[in-house]
């Protein structure tokens, strides 16, 4: 308190000014809270009096952070898509803790609607993963933080597995691409069906599904809507998270600058059930963002091919390998079945030609070099 009570004393005529902007009320109340203490609007604690309504509707305007400190030192701070992420750091940062309200019973505070087609969630996502490679990459790195300022090494673990979400898109596009690998080159990665070692990868991949799968029922959503969050979380890691990350590289190397992509608003022309059965269908476009997962599911089609091919010939020579591979091929193919059947698809449903060609370009490319 008497760091606060300190603070506020230099804070005073100029620099609050300059902090705050040219409200004198926006002023009285900052001093107030810096000080700890409280400060009262009027004798009922709410807005009433005209020159109250007058003050919020200054401070609420375009204008007014002009010449001030907002953006860098006061309120939500600039220079990142995800701007309550880098806040949330910064307020961390300087020692301040945090705390989760949620008046109950009560109407939530924010509600909103998602982006239901694939384009737009998919620039959506993009926007999300700039924002977080960002923070990483930036001077208010968790890192740089916890060593430099007053972030706790419990929230510094949780903000860099966060802002960590976009460069995980390059080891799991590779592994996507491991089972397909091993397939056509006739090795494995994974132990023997009859080996005890088989054991470990197994019960790994059962813990996973089984504790998040436990973690959905606790919060009151169904099989599907994990089953849907896995697919979703494969298919953003390989397509917008990646271009996220590749275009904070390009920032960084000075290449390019990043964007504030906006999203597609959508609404519904009808509320018949085919127009409702086609608002959960899968849309594309030409966007590039698309190629890394048709290039995982033509990839991956080609590997299972190639397997049942040796499976007809009856390879004596050399035993076909590969049976656990095999079915991580087949998890990855329905992880990404939105592309699966969007190879089948017609009009927005389907995936366009452009992307087809590029995609059986690279697929092809890949399969050459290992032969």
């Amino acid at each position: 308190m008497a760091a606060s009570i300190s603070c506020t004393e230099k804070l005073s005529g100029e620099r609050l000014e300059n902090l705050f902007g040219e409200s004198k009320k926006l002023r009285e109340s900052a001093a107030f809270s810096l000080s700890g203490s409280r400060y009262k609007l009027n004798n009922s604690g709410s807005f009433s009096s005209s020159w109250e309504v007058e003050a919020a509707y200054q401070v609420a305007g375009c204008g007014y952070e002009n010449g001030t400190c907002w953006g860098t030192e006061v309120g939500w701070v600039y220079g990142s898509l995800t701007e309550d992420v880098l806040t949330g750091l910064r307020i961390h940062t300087k020692g301040w803790s945090s705390l989760y309200f949620d008046p109950h019973p009560g109407p939530p505070a924010f509600l909103g609607c998602v982006p239901t087609s694939g384009p737009g969630s998919m620039t959506q996502q993009k926007r999300g993963a700039t924002g977080l490679s960002e923070v990483l990459f930036n001077k208010h790195s968790p890192l740089i933080a916890t060593v430099t300022g007053k972030l706790q090494f419990r929230a510094c673990l949780f903000y860099s597995w966060f802002v960590t979400w976009a460069p995980r898109s390059v080891p799991e596009i590779c592994y996507t691409f491991l089972p397909a690998y091993c397939i056509i080159t006739n090795t494995r990665f994974l132990p023997k069906v009859e080996e005890p070692a088989i054991l470990i990868p197994l019960t790994l991949f059962i813990m996973y599904n089984v504790c998040t799968l436990r973690e959905y029922s606790q919060a009151g959503q169904s099989t599907k809507a994990w089953w849907n969050n896995q697919k979703m979380e494969r298919v953003y890691l390989a397509s917008a998270w990646f271009f996220g990350f590749l275009g904070v590289l390009l920032k960084l190397l000075g290449i390019s600058e990043t964007v504030f992509e906006v999203t597609q608003k959508e609404q519904s022309s009808s509320d018949d059930g085919d127009e409702a059965e086609n608002n959960r269908r899968f849309t594309f476009d030409e966007s590039p963002m698309f190629i890394p997962g048709t290039t995982v599911v033509l990839l991956n089609l080609t590997s299972l091919s190639i397997f049942l091919l040796r499976l007809l010939l009856q390879e004596k020579e050399s035993k076909v390998k590969g049976q656990g591979e095999v079915v991580c091929s087949v998890l990855v193919l329905l992880c990404y079945s939105p592309f699966l059947k969007g190879l089948v698809g017609k009009g927005k449903y389907g995936i366009p030609r452009c992307t087809m060609y590029k995609s059986l370009a690279l697929t092809l490319l890949f399969v050459l070099s290992l032969l």
